[in-house]
């Protein structure tokens, strides 16, 4: 693959932050955007490559994925490096720069190796050149059997404040989001815990009822996993907990834009009550993503893979296998979004929800050169990461 030796520029039109701005230039050195601006103010001692793009393609931030256990064959909890490997090269053909490696509900042993693996991972794989692990996603094992969804019921444990504290101890600080139902028993508890420990807790495989999600965002919780599903739905005597996310401002929600997991109108309902700003797109991907149909695995379960939908025997949703860059065209069509807003919610949002827009989710000075080049039809032909050309279509 051609790389590019710092410094170098792009030249072309930017989608950042919800806005398009045209005749730009990013110079990018040491791994960070150093300049930016119209191209006709190149700065005059630069003497570098400069990389013109297509004024039909976009140059954006790279997209962050709160929300994948998988990609090209491997998951989280296959505890290898190899595995974490497999998943950063993969990402950067879809635009995603950083991600939540996340864990699923299993024995706590499985969870323990794949904890301490990224741990691991991170501190010492997490080179430019391929997307950066930037903590993990723990999606269970403390939720509702009722709306356990292809979480595997045998694992699920009551919340407890002492479990999470050992792996988050195995993990070496790296857990940032904890997906967990707070109406079980000790779950306001535990919620308030993981806000003082500086974790965001997330409603998310929950039969919490509206009085529950309120009492649960007061405790701490600031964000819903995968709204509309694996939750108490809405009904009109009942908001649930879909209903509790739409209508308290303070909660981000994540949706997944594949078409399957939600119906586009519910979608554009979401968009709609939410904002721009408390919306974010995630994938929720499974191993089977960038594979051809056929059967695949996931929480030790049989998955089959098919037409782009991801299922259990039983016809249940098991995660997907969405890119992300195709989560982004489809809130163009199912929102009627722009292109710079349907950005902004792989990138700028993600990003303020980890407390990390110092560093990424827009092209500004100063942060990581993490960005995609995006063609017309919304695919990826240049990825970059901390400077360095992870991704060049051929």
């Amino acid at each position: 693959m051609e790389q590019y030796h710092e410094p170098f520029i792009l030249t072309g039109n930017v989608c950042t932050d919800g806005k398009q701005l045209e005749h730009q230039y990013i110079l990018i050195e040491n791994g960070k955007i150093s300049s930016t601006g119209n191209e006709n103010a190149v700065p005059a001692s630069f003497s570098g490559k400069v990389i013109p793009i297509p004024t039909s393609h976009v140059i954006a931030p790279g997209f962050l994925d709160l929300h994948i256990h998988g990609a090209g064959g491997a998951d989280t909890m296959d505890a290898t490096e190899e595995a974490l490997e497999t998943m950063a090269n993969a990402l950067v053909k879809e635009g995603t720069t950083s991600f939540l490696a996340t864990t699923i509900t299993q024995k706590k042993e499985a969870i323990d190796r794949a904890l301490t693996n990224v741990s691991t991972y991170m501190n010492d794989h997490n080179r430019p050149g391929k997307a950066e692990i930037v903590g993990v996603h723990l999606e269970g094992p403390f939720i509702n059997t009722k709306r356990k969804g292809a979480q595997p019921e045998e694992f699920i444990l009551e919340p407890s404040i002492e479990q999470f504290d050992r792996w988050q101890e195995l993990a070496n600080g790296t857990i940032k989001l904890v997906t967990m139902a707070p109406e079980k028993e000790s779950g306001f508890k535990f919620v308030a815990h993981l806000k003082n420990t500086g974790v965001i807790p997330s409603i998310g495989h929950s039969d919490a009822d509206f009085i529950d999600v309120k009492e649960a965002m007061k405790a701490g919780a600031s964000h819903v996993t995968h709204l509309f599903n694996g939750m108490k739905g809405l009904h009109h005597r009942e908001p649930g907990t879909a209903g509790g996310a739409l209508l308290l401002d303070e909660l981000t929600v994540e949706i997944i834009a594949d078409g399957f997991h939600i119906r586009p109108e519910m979608i554009d309902l979401a968009v709609r009550l939410k904002g721009l700003d408390q919306v974010i797109l995630i994938t929720d991907a499974m191993r089977a993503k960038g594979l051809p149909d056929g059967e695949s695995e996931l929480g030790g379960q049989v998955v089959i893979v098919k037409d782009g939908k991801a299922t259990l025997a039983n016809g249940s949703l098991a995660g997907s296998i969405l890119k992300m860059n195709d989560a982004v065209k489809h809130m163009i069509e199912f929102a009627k979004l722009s292109l710079p807003k349907a950005i902004k919610l792989a990138t700028m949002n993600p990003a303020k929800k980890l407390g990390i827009d110092d560093r990424k989710g827009s092209i500004e000075i100063g942060k990581d050169a993490d960005i995609v080049v995006l063609d017309e039809n919304i695919q990826p032909v240049l990825t970059i990461t901390r400077g360095v050309v992870a991704y060049k279509r051929s």
